[in-house]
């Protein structure tokens, strides 16, 4: 019997109704037991629990009633190994309402099972036996963000969707929309937030904006580029460590997870955490605990993980440079930047934006760009995205000589410079070019491309930010 699609409650007093306690859910299984202890542990905790006893009655429960979140498992009578059964129930379930989370149960053994229901569609899973904290912070973190997609879908019913967009955050390229209306309705909730996007393009304002609208907001912001970090300080960085823990440890030092206690870490370039660094990092992530270096005894940490990344996370999982059980702990939602080229009519929108809080710093008298300057910009590639175009105005306030910014003052290069004989080009055009040569090469990886140039990736950072790259 197929599933029938229950609307959502339209009335605010239906709303009001469900939302006075912490969710409803559905929990699934053939084993009495295992739903005795779901009932045990989750009443407790707010949450109205129905049960069922089969992929029939999950069906007739999920037409007749609403739901925050289902709790199914993978295997029932008919089939009690291949989770062949559960797979088919997860698929009917995100057909008929990919916004309603579904969370899989599996026993130990059967990762690559779960795996795969995470590939149909599955918000998280758990094995089994499993662990009271994880389970409950799982279904908090999924009923919450349900609840923020359904509060953002009827606000834009209402045309009072909050929008995005302010001194800061300058998008009105039709290929932004899709950015606002993500942060619109994931800012508010708790939820894991993955940006990915070109070097450049903006993703460390997008992390700011989720915070903003976070209940966090009033609490820290703590930026890592985790990409940066060398293997020898990353644990001590991220989690702290105390006295004696090493030779120059010589007081006990907090790490950025603790500092953004209450608040939004924000792990830039996580696709660069080398291997080794990724399972202490999604430990964190499941258990919502972290042990300083040196010491045996865990701190609980409530802080939220937005990440950021330029690379190919789905490519390096396939080839095993990036775990695939991490990612899907930090993409519980993508928001994909679209390049700087992609949104050319936010280009004199942005170029006005930084010339006034550059004129300001440096106290220059300039009132804008004349007409060739804002056709020169419109037309070149920018390469190194909205950070390149920053940049270059700053630069262009600095060797401005009247009151309007010239092309010469942009010193813009129109033609590619592999176009050009390197004899003709300046040392740091040189510099500039070999590097995004590399980066190109290897598909923004920063280890690599810094290897081929025979840098440090510190190093290749220091040069990328130089160049605007």
């Amino acid at each position: 019997m197929p599933i029938s699609a229950k609307p959502h409650p339209a009335t605010p007093a239906s709303e009001q109704q469900r939302l006075t306690h912490s969710g409803r859910v559905l929990a699934a299984d053939d084993q009495p037991h295992v739903l005795e202890a779901l009932l045990l542990l989750l009443r407790p905790q707010g949450y109205r629990v129905d049960v069922a006893k089969s992929p029939a009655e999950v069906r007739e429960a999920l037409g007749s009633e609403f739901y925050d979140a289902v709790l199914i498992d993978l295997n029932y009578t008919r089939d009690t190994t291949s989770g062949q059964e559960g797979l088919d129930l997860l698929s009917q379930i995100v057909a008929v309402d990919s916004s309603l989370p579904v969370i899989v149960m599996t026993a130990w053994g059967n990762v690559e099972l779960a795996v795969e229901a995470m590939r149909r569609g599955a918000r998280d899973f758990v094995q089994k036996p499993w662990e009271n904290e994880r389970l409950l912070a799982i279904l908090r973190t999924q009923v919450e963000l349900h609840r923020a997609l359904q509060q953002a879908e009827r606000l834009a019913a209402e045309n009072r969707l909050l929008q995005v967009q302010g001194p800061e955050f300058i998008a009105a390229a039709d290929c932004m929309q899709p950015v606002l209306d993500a942060i619109s309705r994931v800012g508010p909730s708790d939820a894991n937030v993955l940006i990915t996007g070109e070097h450049g393009s903006g993703k460390e304002v997008v992390a700011q904006t989720l915070h903003t609208l976070s209940r966090r907001s009033a609490r820290s912001l703590v930026a890592v580029n985790t990409g940066a970090l060398a293997e020898g300080v990353f644990e001590s960085e991220l989690f702290g460590h105390v006295k004696g823990a090493f030779t120059d440890a010589r007081v006990d030092r907090m790490g950025r997870f603790e500092l953004a206690e209450g608040g939004t870490i924000f792990l830039d370039e996580i696709g660069n955490v080398p291997v080794r660094q990724q399972a202490k990092l999604l430990r964190v992530l499941e258990t919502g605990e972290i042990e300083r270096l040196g010491s045996s005894r865990s701190r609980k940490v409530d802080v939220r993980v937005i990440s950021a990344t330029n690379t190919d996370l789905q490519a390096a999982c396939a080839s095993g440079q990036f775990r695939e059980d991490l990612l899907f702990r930090l993409n519980t939602i993508e928001i994909r930047i679209p390049p700087l080229r992609d949104r050319r009519e936010d280009i004199p929108a942005l170029a006005i934006h930084f010339l006034r809080r550059y004129a300001s710093r440096y106290r220059r008298d300039i009132s804008g760009f004349d007409k060739l300057s804002l056709q020169v910009m419109a037309q070149y590639s920018w390469p190194g995205n909205v950070r390149e175009l920053d940049h270059t105005v700053e630069r262009a306030v600095l060797m401005c000589r009247g009151q309007e910014i010239q092309p010469a003052d942009l010193a813009l290069n129109l033609q590619r410079p592999h176009g050009a004989n390197l004899e003709e080009l300046s040392l740091e055009a040189v510099e500039a070019l070999l590097i995004r040569k590399a980066l190109q090469r290897f598909q923004g990886n920063i280890s690599q491309a810094a290897e081929a140039l025979g840098l440090s990736r510190g190093a290749l950072y220091r040069r990328m930010e130089k160049h605007g790259l």
